[in-house]
């Protein structure tokens, strides 16, 4: 791979990575210094990359964990649980970003990759390191929690 096509994939992916950024994150400013950041790093060792056919997920791995470092920066400046400033945003959508924000990390992981960032099973696996079944597994019990907690609301 060579920077021009490098620079090609990331400009395909870009909007997706930003969305999943956002999700984990939920600060519109973070989300985008996360994916600079990722960006950087990606450029820095991407040929290092043994095979180019899992650039998404390589990517978008190292994404998850620069959006975990900031995630840990907003801990320490007391900034957590802040929602993205956007206008007309509706309220169920509302209702939904907090209640998978409060879904444990692991599970919160493989909701925001399955059904935001449209990635398949084999893909989001392949991001977060962890076996097909325990992706499957992961997902079930998120919407599980995630229908639980949306009835109680609604109700």
């Amino acid at each position: 791979m060579n920077g021009d096509k490098f620079a090609q994939r990331i400009e395909e992916i870009r909007h997706k990575l930003y969305k999943t950024a956002l999700l984990y994150i939920g600060n519109e400013t973070a989300a985008v210094d996360s994916l600079d950041e990722t960006v950087y790093k990606a450029l820095k060792s991407y040929k290092m990359l043994r095979q180019p056919q899992f650039f998404d997920t390589w990517v978008t791995r190292i994404l998850i964990n620069e959006c975990h470092r900031e995630h840990k920066r907003q801990k320490r400046h007391a900034l957590l649980d802040e929602l993205p400033e956007t206008a007309g945003e509706q309220f169920d959508a509302l209702l939904l970003k907090e209640a998978i924000r409060r879904l444990p990390p692991e599970l919160r992981e493989v909701v925001v990759l399955r059904y935001f960032s449209d990635y398949t099973l084999e893909e989001t696996a392949a991001a977060l390191r962890i076996p097909r079944g325990t992706v499957a597994t992961r997902q079930r019990r998120a919407l599980a929690l995630l229908r639980l907690e949306l009835e109680e609301v609604i109700q």
